[in-house]
């Protein structure tokens, strides 16, 4: 059976189970919201027990990655990923959970050739990229300032 690309695109259409889109957004946003709320709730309590700001932020920072680490090890955060899709990738826990997931997945291969090779093939990227964008910025705000 030989189908030209729009018809094969129309069969696959027609046999796709249809996308519940709206109860997605919604469950995306109220999670991705929770993960936010608990990070204004850690960051007035370390603020509440005596932090300045910038303690209290880094407090918070390190807490929730420490929160997603931990959910990621006991496999709660994949169910809750599976629930709120695109609404756990809240920057600081999605990113911890990238790192962690690949590490717990190929811990049976051992520390060196599993954990520590796999733990940064998803975060790997992101992070060469944003060092080397960092580093083309910082020298054409270097460069600008001197003119």
């Amino acid at each position: 059976m030989r189908l030209t690309n729009k018809e094969y695109q129309t069969y696959v259409a027609s046999i796709s189970p249809k996308s519940p889109i709206l109860k997605n957004m919604l469950n995306a946003f109220w999670v991705g919201g929770l993960i936010c709320c608990l990070g204004q709730l850690l960051m007035n309590g370390y603020s509440a027990l005596g932090l300045k700001e910038d303690l209290a932020g880094t407090a918070t920072s390190a807490s929730l990655i420490f929160l997603s680490a931990l959910l990621t090890g006991l496999s709660v955060y994949d169910d809750i990923a599976k629930f709120a899709g695109a609404g756990t990738l809240v920057p600081i826990t999605g990113f911890a959970n990238s790192i962690a997931s690949p590490a717990v997945e190929f811990q049976t291969e051992g520390v060196v050739t599993g954990v520590c090779v796999k733990m940064f093939t998803i975060a790997g990227p992101v992070l060469v990229f944003g060092t080397c964008a960092s580093v083309v910025y910082g020298i054409i705000y270097y460069l600008v300032q001197l003119f």
